[in-house]
This record gives C-alpha cells, sequence and structure tokens, in this order.
C-alpha cells in the first residue's frame, strides 16, 4: 500500500518529521521550511530587500570564486547543510553557500547536498525571526566542521546601509566581529577578497 503524502504548511511549523517524510512531503507556497532537529521550521519567503542584499553578496563571492577557482569553487543560493550534532536530523538551507572542494567532475545524479561541505554559509536578515540566525544558527553551523566562517548580513535597522556580522571559527568556538556600513570587510580565509559593505557598490 502506497504511503500517503503529507501536506504541510506554516501551521505544521514545529510538526516532528523524520528526513524521508520531510522530502517527500507536499508544502504550501509561499514560505520557506526547514527540518531542525528533526522539526519542521516554517519561515517567511525573502521580501525584495533582503532578497536584494542576498544576490548582492552571493555576486561577490561568486565573482571571488571564478578568479580564484582554487580558494572556492562553487558558490549557489541553493543549497542544504546537513549538521550532524544530535540524533535528530537537522538540514537548514543558507541564503549563500561557498564551497573549497565541491566535486564538479563527478556524476551529477549522485551528487547529494550531504555528501558537499561548505566552507562559507551566510544568512541574510530583514524581517522575520532574528534569533534564528544570531542564536539558532551560530550554534548550528558551529557543529559542522567544515564551516570556518559564518556571516549574518544585518538589515533590520536599513537595508541600504547592513552591518556584517562575521563568525570566525577559533578551536570550538566563533570568534565575532561586526562591520558596519560602508566599511571594508576582509577575511584570511579568502585571500585578496576585499568587500565594501554597500550594497549599491
Amino acid at each position: 500500500m502506497a504511503s500517503v503524502q503529507l501536506k504541510l504548511g506554516p501551521a505544521d511549523h514545529g510538526h516532528p518529521l523524520t528526513l524521508d517524510d520531510f522530502d517527500d512531503a507536499d508544502f504550501e507556497p509561499g514560505f520557506k521550511y526547514e527540518l531542525i532537529d528533526g522539526r519542521l521550521y516554517v519561515s517567511t519567503l525573502p521580501n525584495p530587500a533582503e532578497n536584494v542584499l542576498e544576490m548582492w553578496l552571493f555576486l561577490k563571492l561568486y565573482l571571488y570564486s571564478a578568479q580564484q577557482p582554487t580558494v572556492l569553487n562553487y558558490v549557489t543560493t541553493k543549497a542544504r547543510v546537513f549538521a550532524r550534532s544530535g540524533t535528530a536530523a537537522t538540514v537548514p538551507e543558507p541564503d549563500v553557500t561557498a564551497y573549497q572542494d565541491f566535486p564538479k567532475g563527478h556524476a551529477l545524479e549522485r551528487l547529494r547536498w550531504e555528501d558537499v561541505a561548505p566552507v562559507i554559509v551566510v544568512e541574510v536578515l530583514v524581517d522575520g525571526e532574528a534569533a534564528k540566525d544570531l542564536e539558532r544558527n551560530v550554534e548550528l553551523y558551529l557543529s559542522v566542521p567544515s564551516i570556518r566562517e559564518y556571516w549574518v548580513l544585518d538589515g533590520r535597522e536599513n537595508p541600504e546601509e547592513p552591518t556584517l556580522i562575521q563568525h570566525r571559527r577559533y578551536g570550538k568556538r566563533w570568534v565575532v566581529r561586526a562591520f558596519p556600513f560602508g566599511s571594508k570587510f576582509a577575511t584570511k580565509l579568502l585571500p585578496g577578497f576585499a568587500l565594501l559593505i554597500d550594497p549599491h557598490k
């Protein structure tokens, strides 16, 4: 007897799910769905301001990867990250994800997100629940050994003038620095990368 496909929406926030059920479910459109600690996490889709910031930072990293493919060889806005810190499945979907050793030469039909390991993950925060990006994801991404840096592009006060919050792995903790609008951001992880924090530049 065939299993019944789950139909899920924002009212199901917090509903316990296996990874298989999550992958097979039919989701109500208009929302973002993640599986966190074996439960459905529902958030709103990006508004235009958040999307502009996301695409601006994605493009900066993408262009860098094209010039420095030995440092970053793949950047995407569609990744899933598999955290293995607990017994229940945790599969967040960062706004931007960058990889150093993405297996481009392999057969695409056999490639799975759980088989690749990002070095940088980025969340863009304009509206929505700030605790997701500033608290939950801080611990969650620290549990993924390959992630060297976690960035939050914070445009809550004014998306025209965002702040970049850098979490840099130092042993078993993050070292956190904030770079305000108009400042220049650089990291040893990306030699030659210099980002003027201004979405209009």
